[in-house]
């Protein structure tokens, strides 16, 4: 979108839906990932952010931890995403466990991961519940949720381990969220996400959105980080794809300002920005937005 357009599209925007739109932005949350230019990433961090740690299959969770404890010891807030197909056994269960109420990590984010040999734990929620069985310290959770669907995972399936998710963490007594897969398209995300919420999906919502990404890096880490099946809309969606590679970086303000009017009635209070580790523009987009 040209810089015309989208100031066109943001006067369009009315004072609710803008202060609803302003208020995720505030509450947003930046994806990093262990891999080449982390410290970077790091550097390039506000002071004090809210920070989301994924889970490498080729590294293992030892350096999601790692990277875990440098960034609470660099005065951020961590969220460690723990990868229920990366944990060994009960005994690596138990260990993580420790962990995090050693470090005083009191939220995790889980995912089931894309692990090819799993161990023990061929899901996030039998993982889940073996690890609510131990002395973990933990008050929230975040799970997945899946707008566009799964490639591997049919959608009766996910509907009914989120909402399973949900359930086991309503026993445990713990705070719970969804953070949703990276999708491009707004239709989409309001329709399932109202059908969610009308059979039974209470869950507060983190809106997983592109930062402000170089176009090319946005399209050839998706695929290999295993989030092609949310690029697919702009695959069938000329004007969006036209948007994007004309555009040098994607502009989150293309998905907010359109699902704007729907956030506060589908309980939308947050953003979990994926950055692919450039985190310097989209941390500066963050900022213009919130002045």
């Amino acid at each position: 979108m040209t810089g015309s357009a989208r100031r066109r599209q943001l006067a369009g925007e009315s004072p609710e839906h803008r202060l609803a739109r302003l208020a995720v932005i505030e509450a947003s949350s930046f994806e990093v990932i262990p891999l080449r230019g982390l410290d970077a990433a790091v550097e390039s961090l506000p002071p004090g952010s809210r920070v989301s740690v994924t889970a490498s299959p080729a590294k293992g969770l030892a350096a999601t931890q790692q990277v875990t404890e440098a960034l609470i010891a660099g005065g951020h807030s961590a969220v460690p995403h723990i990868s229920a197909r990366l944990v060994r056994d009960r005994t690596h269960a138990r260990a993580l466990a420790a962990w995090l109420r050693t470090t005083g990590i009191e939220e995790i984010f889980l995912v089931g991961g894309d692990v090819a040999e799993p161990g023990r734990y061929h899901d996030a929620l039998s993982f889940l519940t073996d690890l609510l069985e131990t002395d973990h310290g933990l008050r929230r959770v975040g799970v997945t949720a899946y707008p566009d669907g799964h490639p591997l995972i049919d959608p009766a399936t996910l509907h009914g381990a989120l909402n399973g998710k949900q359930d086991v963490l309503a026993e445990a007594g713990l705070e719970g969220y969804c953070s949703t897969q990276m999708c491009f398209d707004p239709a989409r995300i309001v329709s399932w996400l109202g059908r969610e919420r009308r059979e039974g999906m209470a869950l507060p919502v983190h809106l997983g959105v592109a930062g402000v990404v170089e176009r090319t890096k946005l399209l050839s880490i998706g695929v290999r980080l295993g989030i092609g099946q949310s690029l697919r809309y702009l695959r069938k969606n000329r004007r969006a794809l036209t948007r994007l590679i004309v555009a040098p970086h994607y502009d989150p303000n293309d998905l907010l300002v359109p699902l704007s009017a729907h956030m506060v009635a589908l309980d939308v209070r947050a953003l979990h920005i994926f950055t692919f580790n450039q985190v310097a523009a989209t941390a500066d987009w963050r900022e213009r937005n919130l002045r």
